[in-house]
């Protein structure tokens, strides 16, 4: 074997080639239009990108484990913690489901510790756990300082070194005060919080040195709707405010940036969210840099996405949470916590829970993801997102800082309004079907009823519900508009009302007819209506009189643009006035004519679902 390089006989090809190559295969389109893509976030995606886009990347000559992090936290495996969070209250069931989480391959669980009132309750709720171990994380409490005595006074009466121990708490006072609208709920003022804040990192620092005390819960952002820039950027001045806050009361630079979790939320944006996680550690080590932090690595505690989750074909949100989930190991998170496919409309039980627990085991165990150190480093897309995510995102810090840091943005509204802005947009976004939510607003499955499966509310809240001094963070997800339509349409025929009808008039050419017939489908389908397909009629009026015969709310003429005027005047002599005739498609230089021969909605790729179908609902009665 000689020590030649592989295709050594083939010649480079310049960019310049690449270009000249795709610019004649397009044919006088338009580059931009067609090739580079416009995100969200704020920057342009190129098509392609080469060896020579990463020239100016200048934290790739670093190693991981090294200062900025982007690369890792470590420099011998990509290793997390597989995370199990318990959604409910009661400390028994709590326990139970724990210990056969453990069993099963979760490595530490998050509990609700808001009936833990003595030191008794931790009996209860760590029987048969062991914290040596497994990890705990104690979440959603009214008061962690009584929590942790309990906690510490549980480990001694056990004879359990408390430095042996592992977790957090979710303590978050600035999260609160965005998803409240004010700092009522957990300590009365920002002030007293700022005392608890100090109390607890000055109580249980040292008798809990592996426990993290304070949180940037930043997933609020991207469960309200935020870009993946907005979470990042506003997550690290929340962030530095804590940073100055505590400083200022006197604590360590280094005791705070140790003890402090980001968490964030992993959406379906495969190779963004990827990005997304390494542009946060080599951001965060910048911001503690200017702190003059020793320790600059950020832990970062990734759930999967509530925002695109969705109540109709469920089973579709274990697609969500796979590739969710191989974007937060492949991005280097240090804990994961995957949520049950079910949750959005009932507590996990065994099966769900199980499930989301194994995809994190699969990704260990076949797939070896937390074998390889970095194992995104090196793309050229994915270095380049990472870029410019970092940039973007470090410009939003940089102008809230300005104008006074986090809190004064937060009173001022501001992140409220900028992430309201965006949420705005998605949600255009859906009802346009610019952005698709399978099972949801494309490909519904009519004959698919949630009604009666939803169960009460089982997510655990702080137990408060104050006014409010600020805005509120709105907490949604983006399903939510359509799931309403098709509930009220469920609610409706339970209460004894005739479901809506839509007849499906094909007719002439097959190709467009099944074309539109099928696009129709999918539109009334969003609103659970009874749709009634057809195999083509050989006249208008045949079909008119079906469609009468059929007793249907809705007719909506499936056919070709040459051949709707025949259509449209042949079958509205029959159904003027009878029921409400939609036409599939825009009708062009038609409209005006056909609106007034009798049709009074166009459906089309450019219809907003959530406008019209509302329109039909309220017509119809549903609501």
């Amino acid at each position: 074997m000689n020590n030649e390089k592989l295709f050594s006989e083939f010649p480079p090809v310049t960019t310049q080639q690449w270009e000249d190559v795709i610019i004649k295969d397009l044919k006088g389109a338009d580059y931009e239009k067609r090739l580079v893509w416009k995100t969200p976030e704020g920057f342009k995606v190129k098509p392609y990108y080469r060896e020579e886009d990463l020239k100016n990347l200048t934290y790739l000559q670093t190693s991981p484990a090294e200062f900025p992090f982007v690369r890792g936290n470590s420099d011998k495996n990509n290793d997390w913690e597989i995370r199990q969070d318990i959604c409910q209250k009661e400390l028994s069931k709590i326990n139970t489901i724990a210990v056969d989480a453990v069993k099963r391959g979760a490595q530490s669980v998050g509990l609700i510790v808001k009936n833990v009132k003595s030191e008794k309750d931790f009996e209860v709720l760590l029987k048969g756990i062991d914290v040596a171990t497994v990890g705990v994380h104690f979440l959603k409490s009214d008061n962690y300082t009584e929590v942790l005595t309990f906690f510490v006074s549980y480990l001694n009466a056990n004879k359990i070194p408390t430095n042996s121990v592992k977790g957090s708490i979710d303590f978050d006072f600035l999260g609160e005060g965005l998803k409240n609208g004010g700092f009522s709920c957990k300590c009365g003022s920002q002030e007293k919080c700022v005392e608890t804040a100090v109390n607890l990192f000055r109580e249980f620092s040292e008798k809990l040195p592996n426990f993290r005390l304070l949180s940037v819960n930043a997933e609020l952002l991207h469960n309200a709707g935020a870009t993946s820039v907005q979470e990042l950027g506003y997550a690290l001045n929340w962030a530095n405010e804590y940073f100055i806050l505590l400083k200022e009361a006197g604590l360590g630079i280094d005791a705070i940036a140790k003890t402090t979790t980001l968490n964030i939320a992993v959406g379906s944006n495969y190779f963004m969210e990827i990005a997304k996680i390494r542009a946060a550690r080599m951001l965060w080590a910048n911001m503690l840099s200017v702190h003059n932090a020793k320790h600059t690595q950020i832990f970062v505690h990734a759930s999967t996405s509530k925002w695109n989750k969705s109540i109709y074909d469920p089973n579709v949100n274990m697609l969500r949470t796979t590739t969710e989930s191989m974007s937060a190991a492949l991005g280097g998170a240090n804990s994961i916590h995957v949520d049950a496919f079910d949750n959005t409309y009932k507590c996990a039980d065994e099966f769900s829970a199980r499930i989301a627990r194994n995809q994190q085991i699969i990704l260990k165990e076949e797939s070896y993801f937390d074998k390889i150190v970095d194992p995104s480093g090196g793309s050229y897309y994915i270095e380049n997102l990472t870029d410019s995510i970092a940039q973007h995102a470090w410009k939003l810090f940089q102008d809230i800082e300005e104008t006074g840091g986090f809190t004064v943005a937060f009173k001022a509204g501001v992140i409220q309004d900028a992430i309201a802005k965006t949420a705005q947009q998605r949600d255009l976004d859906i009802a346009n079907r610019k952005t698709i939510i399978l099972g949801t607003n494309q490909f519904p499955n009519q004959h698919e009823t949630m009604l009666d499966k939803i169960e009460p509310e089982c997510n655990i809240n702080c137990g408060c519900a104050p006014a409010g001094e600020y805005k509120k963070l709105h907490l949604y997800r983006g399903a939510e508009a359509f799931e309403e339509l098709r509930l009220a349409t469920e609610k409706a025929v339970k209460s004894g009302k005739k479901k809506p009808i839509v007849f499906l008039l094909t007719y002439g050419n097959l190709a467009m007819r099944k074309a539109r017939a099928g696009f129709a489908l999918n539109f009334f389908g969003c609103a659970g209506y009874e749709i009634i397909d057809n195999a083509g009629f050989k006249t208008p009026e045949e079909g008119a009189n079906a469609a009468l015969s059929a007793k249907a709310d809705i007719v909506v003429l499936c056919s070709s643009d040459e051949e709707y005027p025949d259509l449209v005047n042949g079958t509205c002599a029959v159904l003027k006035g009878k029921t409400n005739i939609a036409l599939a498609g825009h009708p062009g230089d038609n409209l005006e004519a056909f609106k007034a021969t009798g049709v009074s909605e166009f459906i089309h790729v450019r219809s907003n679902l959530i406008e019209t179908l509302t329109a039909y609902q309220k017509q119809l009665g549903v609501q």
